[in-house]
Parts: C-alpha cells; sequence; structure tokens
C-alpha cells in the first residue's frame, strides 16, 4: 500500500517540524513547502528521524505569490502522489502600530500571506479531495482570529480573513468529505525564538510544546466524519485566558 501524502507550507523549526515528525510517523509521505530550504531543515531532519522509510522533499515556493504555491502543489500531486493532507502554516509579521498607521502596502502584504496565499493553497488540492470524497485542510491561526487589536491591527485583520476562509470553505465542502480546520493557537510555543524573547523568565510550563500541539493535529485528522470539528483552540492548562 502506498503512504500517503501530506504537504505542510510554512515548515519552519518549531511546529512545522512537529507537524512533519508527526505525519511521518503515522506512514505519510512528507512534502514540505517553503521560501527557502535552509528554514526547512529542521522539519526535513525530523520527519527522516521519525521514520526509516519516509519520501521526504523540499519544494520551494512563496506565500504571497500564490502561482507558486499552486505550481509547488501541482509537481507534488504528480511526483509523490495526490495530496490527502495539507496544512498551511504561515504567519504575517507580528508588527504593531495604531490602525490608522496602517499602510495600504502592510494591509495588502498580510492580505497576501494569510488569506490569498491559504486560498491559493486550498485551492490546488481541493478539486482533487472532492472527486475522491477524502481529504483534510487544516489551517494554523490564532486567537487573533477572534478580536481586533488596537496594536497589532494587521495581524488581527489577517486572521479574520484566514478563519472566514476556512469558515467557508467547510460550510460549502464538508458535505464533499473534506474535512477544513481552522486551529486556534492562544498561547506562545515553545520555541528558540520565544525562549530568547522569554529571556530569564521562561518557564517552559506557560508555553506550549510544538510536539503536543501536533498531537493534537493529529487527533483531529483522525475524527469520524460524523463528528467532525471545524474549529479547534488549543492552550496549555495554566494559560492565562486572553479573551
Amino acid at each position: 500500500m502506498s503512504r500517503r501524502v501530506c504537504a505542510i507550507v510554512g515548515a519552519g523549526e518549531g511546529l512545522g517540524r512537529a507537524l512533519a515528525a508527526k505525519f511521518a510517523t503515522q506512514g505519510f509521505n512528507i512534502a514540505l513547502i517553503s521560501r527557502s530550504e535552509a528554514s526547512s531543515v529542521a522539519a526535513i531532519e525530523a520527519a527522516q528521524a521519525a521514520s526509516d522509510t519516509v519520501d521526504v522533499r523540499f519544494f520551494s515556493a512563496d506565500a504571497t505569490k500564490p502561482e507558486t504555491l499552486a505550481s509547488a502543489l501541482l509537481t507534488i500531486a504528480g511526483d509523490m502522489g495526490e495530496i490527502d493532507v495539507l496544512i498551511y502554516n504561515v504567519r504575517g509579521n507580528f508588527t504593531a502600530c495604531a490602525p490608522l498607521d496602517m499602510s495600504y502596502t502592510a494591509l495588502e502584504d498580510i492580505y497576501r500571506v494569510e488569506v490569498i496565499g491559504a486560498f491559493a493553497a486550498a485551492k490546488s488540492v481541493m478539486p482533487s479531495m472532492i472527486r475522491r470524497s477524502s481529504g483534510s485542510v487544516f489551517f494554523s491561526s490564532a486567537t487573533a482570529a477572534f478580536r481586533g487589536s488596537a496594536t497589532y491591527p494587521l495581524y488581527a485583520i489577517g486572521k479574520f480573513g484566514l478563519r472566514a476562509l476556512s469558515q467557508s470553505l467547510a460550510k460549502a465542502y464538508a458535505k464533499d468529505g473534506v474535512h477544513i480546520v481552522h486551529f486556534r493557537l492562544d498561547c506562545d510555543l515553545d520555541v528558540a525564538v520565544m525562549r530568547d524573547l522569554y529571556g530569564h523568565s521562561y518557564d517552559p510550563e506557560k508555553l506550549a510544546n510544538p510536539d503536543d500541539v501536533a498531537e493534537t493535529y493529529w487527533l483531529t485528522y483522525l475524527q469520524p466524519s460524523g463528528a467532525w470539528s471545524n474549529e479547534v483552540e488549543i492552550r496549555p492548562g495554566n494559560e492565562i485566558w486572553t479573551y
């Protein structure tokens, strides 16, 4: 039996690495998509370490250029087989500014990363999933998708759009056998950049372990179609709720 294919857009050293390892462990071949292969080295090595038989490959694309994403995903389907799981794990810049100080360019840029890129990825794989009545499309997001912000409006606007896209796709195509999920991470991940940011106040108990988050993605993938979640919220048990 041929291995299924999981494509991850935005496969860095944190959650992308954990997702690559988790799905490799569960019998998937892994296609990693980022702008540069250097940013995906940790994910490539984690997938290879997780399984002796995994086929893990890197494909270059830029989430701000939808044509490159569509081309990469078409190549993956041709070279590795139809994509069973697509995970869009891309985040725009977390830039502080007052809402009226947003530039048109910055607003366009965040929309391209969070919404147009996500749509391009989904549009590239979902027709095949619909024909097969099988497939999963997962979007990594944040609680910013639920609330505006006086200090980080660009991030909130992008995540609002991503959630609307995910919900619209789910309402339209769940009946065709495609499981579409918006994962809302209301937490900081225990990754190098966050450990540096916390400095002396770093406490792993207050951060989410990327491997644990990846486990939640996997368990969501296993859900029977009669009881699908389309919105999944993730936080450590001791997280101080922010809404």
